[in-house]
């Protein structure tokens, strides 16, 4: 009996000590580290190292809410509907399109991981019944133009699809993250694509986690197909395919309108120039804290110099910028020169790209910001390098080769208070 368990025992440890194979990683994982981290994060939160410069940001796949779909209110998105917006992109955004890049066997297999990472998708998708739909026609756009008017799509889009007359073209998110109201008048910028059939489908299915609803219990299918055909109708002519003359014309009136709006034009700025991206405190996700936006606090550590927390570019008199004059703010952005004659670093303050603004840009920006509403912060003074370190980092940079990281760290470094 002692024999048959010693022999029982040394096959047992004969076999545990046989390497066993090793679980293989999904296909689709090794392509979403590889392809997709730098935007949507390695969990796919949306939080990935290049999240907090993008507008709009990158989807968080982890709520299991789409914008782009053919499904109803709700639901998931179909497999198609993934595939799809992986392979041809997001328009305006920048999601990119893949499908010059990856074959499609791969970005069937990212699909496939992306939709791990929702529990919702365990239910199935409900798609929508999208029917044959209404040809184009003088008729149907004049119809449009009524549905148009009934939805009352003027009071985020304009009377004209631009935003003119609109009660606001500024919106927040279901995180709480700006969001602008789509210009009609330029198709290329719809994220689902600018045809009839994708324009129908925004107003069928709603953007889930925007403010834009679905209109299936406000109008009919036919109402909807109508108003998609109006929406296609408004698109201008890309300046990629006007002539000489008819862009010289394009770009004067954009002069024009201007000067009659300086202050659209410098929100327009701030946000082209990313300056939100520093001048904001952000949480772990890399999203803007509520209420912290333009409102600085943001701790940035750059090598080997020190920590700049960045600065409150609110209409606050005490901590931000409601007590500076024009001059000084315009000094600022154009030389780097703080209110008490320092300077600041070119990086990442851009300033010697932005001393190339015009006069005009420059006044719009200051009138933005003035308008910006006040945040009382107090943010604390930069914290520079011992001077042993600093020579040392200067040495490592100039000398060795080496180039030095700069961190970001999320939070808020701002206090309520006093200015500095």
């Amino acid at each position: 009996m002692r024999e048959r368990f010693a022999l029982i025992a040394m096959v047992s440890l004969a076999i545990s000590s046989v390497p066993r194979p090793q679980a293989q990683e999904p296909r689709g994982k090794a392509l979403y580290d590889k392809h997709c981290v730098e935007c949507h994060g390695p969990s796919g939160r949306g939080d990935g190292p290049s999240a907090v410069f993008l507008v709009p940001r990158p989807r968080d796949f982890t709520t299991g809410k789409y914008k782009i779909r053919t499904t109803e209110t709700g639901s998931v998105p179909t497999d198609d509907d993934l595939i799809a917006s992986i392979q041809r992109g997001l328009y305006g955004t920048a999601m990119p399109g893949w499908d010059r890049i990856l074959p499609a066997n791969d970005i069937a297999d990212v699909a496939r991981y992306i939709k791990t990472m929702a529990p919702q998708f365990a239910q199935p998708p409900k798609p929508v019944a999208i029917g044959t739909g209404v040809p184009s026609s003088p008729d149907s756009i004049v119809r449009g133009e009524r549905v148009y008017e009934k939805l009352q799509c003027g009071k985020c889009h304009g009377t004209d699809g631009r935003g003119t007359g609109a009660v606001t073209t500024t919106f927040e998110d279901e995180a709480k993250q700006p969001l602008r109201s789509a210009d009609l008048t330029e198709p290329w910028t719809f994220h689902g694509g600018p045809t009839s059939r994708d324009i129908y489908l925004r107003f069928r299915t709603g953007m889930m986690g925007t403010p834009m609803p679905s209109f299936a219990d406000a109008a009919s299918d036919y109402e909807m197909w109508d108003l998609a055909n109006y929406v296609v109708s408004l698109g201008r002519k890309p300046v990629w395919t006007m002539t000489s003359d008819e862009i010289a014309a394009f770009y004067a009136q954009q002069d024009a309108e201007r000067k009659r709006d300086p202050v659209r034009r410098g929100q327009q700025l701030v946000e082209t120039m990313g300056c939100a991206a520093c001048h904001s405190a952000y949480d772990d996700q890399k999203r803007v804290m509520p209420g912290m936006y333009l409102a600085g606090g943001l701790r940035i550590r750059i090598e080997p110099y020190g920590e700049f927390p960045t600065a409150n570019l609110t209409s606050d008199k005490e901590t931000g910028l409601g007590n500076w004059s024009d001059d000084e703010i315009k000094r600022a952005i154009t030389k780097g020169m703080r209110r008490n004659g320092t300077r600041l670093l070119p990086f990442p303050m851009d300033y010697a790209s932005f001393s190339l603004l015009t006069p005009d840009d420059l006044d719009a920006i200051v009138k933005y910001l003035r308008t910006v509403p006040a945040v009382s912060k107090r943010v604390p003074v930069p914290r520079w390098t011992f001077l042993p370190l600093y020579l040392w980092g200067k040495f490592r940079m100039l000398i060795l080769g080496n180039d030095p990281p700069s961190t970001f760290y999320p939070g808020n470094a701002g206090t309520k208070g006093a200015s500095r």
